[in-house]
């Protein structure tokens, strides 16, 4: 396998310190550059592609999140922050992991190691014909589960609940872990919290999708993309 680039933006001196050498300690992980600011990370991102950023949240002028939402970044996230109150907004942006200052060399590879597997896990997948099941680990037992039979996805923090028609699987994984395994043409985002599978829309109602007897919010960064698959299929006179 590849090294995986990265860059560090932080604002504190001692914090970059701390990751980069972290960073140094992984034999997979390629170092590219350190940010003060989220500004001159964007000027380098504008011409450079890198797989994890490791990014700060309070920081001036622009924090992490706003560089999240500004930016369509394609690289995988680790946030780094000392204020665990951002943590659930943080995985509703589709990050890989979530590291609360002061984090530990083991807690930090625990994250990388999340990144490494997901990027195998696409890389892999990328490619090679659909299949028609995947298998998901729920605490201590593996489920198999036929992509006919989910209805929708749920996105909650560093977990993501997958619901059929007749059970709801809770797995530790993030909702960009799912998608990459579930056919694109048959599964859209409606929003940052959930995955539906299209073939179980039932109805469209202002912003709001109805499936297997539930209503679930639409949220309007989703919605032209919902409608322009479901005007392939609306008939017309």
């Amino acid at each position: 396998m590849k090294k995986l680039s990265c860059i560090i933006v932080d604002d504190e001196p001692v914090a970059r310190k701390i990751l980069h050498e972290f960073v140094e300690q992984v034999p997979f992980l390629d170092l590219q550059g350190k940010f003060e600011n989220a500004m001159k990370a964007e000027a380098f991102l504008k011409n450079s592609a890198v797989d994890i950023i490791f990014l700060d949240i309070e920081m001036p002028k622009i924090s992490g999140l706003q560089f999240l939402q500004k930016l369509n970044i394609e690289s995988m996230v680790i946030l780094t922050t000392a204020f665990p109150q951002y943590a659930l907004e943080g995985y509703e942006l589709d990050i890989i992991d979530y590291l609360l200052k002061p984090f530990a060399f083991n807690r930090f590879l625990k994250a990388v190691q999340k990144a490494k597997d997901y990027y195998q896990m696409k890389t892999r997948t990328s490619g090679t014909l659909p299949s028609s099941y995947i298998f998901i680990k729920s605490d201590k037992r593996i489920e198999k589960i036929e992509l006919n039979d989910i209805l929708y996805a749920e996105s909650i923090g560093n977990y993501v609940s997958v619901y059929t028609e007749s059970k709801r699987i809770i797995a530790y994984l993030t909702m960009k872990s799912l998608e990459c395994q579930l056919p694109e043409e048959d599964f859209i985002k409606i929003h940052q919290s959930y995955l539906v599978n299209c073939a179980k829309i039932d109805a469209i109602e202002g912003n709001e999708i109805k499936l297997g007897g539930k209503s679930l919010p639409m949220s309007r960064n989703y919605r032209e993309m919902v409608m322009k698959i479901v005007h392939q299929r609306l008939l017309k006179r």
